[in-house]
């Protein structure tokens, strides 16, 4: 199974950035590009190269929807798993979400204990479908 190390996070509100930037990288040594707006997402993408996306649902401008499409219009960029955040955990915006490839959508507010083993769940999940869709050992 190939390791997580880069996860590219996106979310308006400061202090998420904050709590889920220092979880992460504590809890579990990833590294940790944090953005404010889709469009700063899809510009450090390029170069970030993110294995994983984390993305809020609700922005302003480019919401985490379009962000995911952005990022997934980069060269290479195309099968980035995405986990959603949002406070509006209605069951059609979870079940589109879902539908369209998502590997989870997350509730806000969130356990700030849980959150990292929610990421290596969804990593694991995203791992083994990829490895048995083309075959390979995990």
């Amino acid at each position: 199974m190939t390791e997580l190390k880069r996860i590219l996070h996106v979310d308006d509100e400061d202090d998420i950035r904050f709590i889920v930037q220092i979880t992460l990288e504590i809890a579990r040594g990833y590294e940790i590009k944090s953005c404010a707006s889709g469009k700063e997402a899809i510009e450090i993408a390029r170069s970030f190269k993110p294995q994983l996306l984390l993305l809020d649902f609700m922005m302003p401008e480019l919401d985490g929807e379009e962000t995911w499409k952005g990022i997934a219009a980069i060269d290479g960029l195309s099968d980035i798993p995405a986990i959603f955040m949002t406070a509006k955990a209605e069951r059609s915006n979870t079940d589109r979400l879902m539908a369209a490839g998502a590997e989870a959508v997350i509730t806000k507010p969130f356990e700030t204990n849980d959150i990292a083993d929610m990421i290596d769940d969804c990593w694991e999940q995203h791992t083994r479908k990829a490895a048995s869709s083309t075959g390979t050992a995990v």
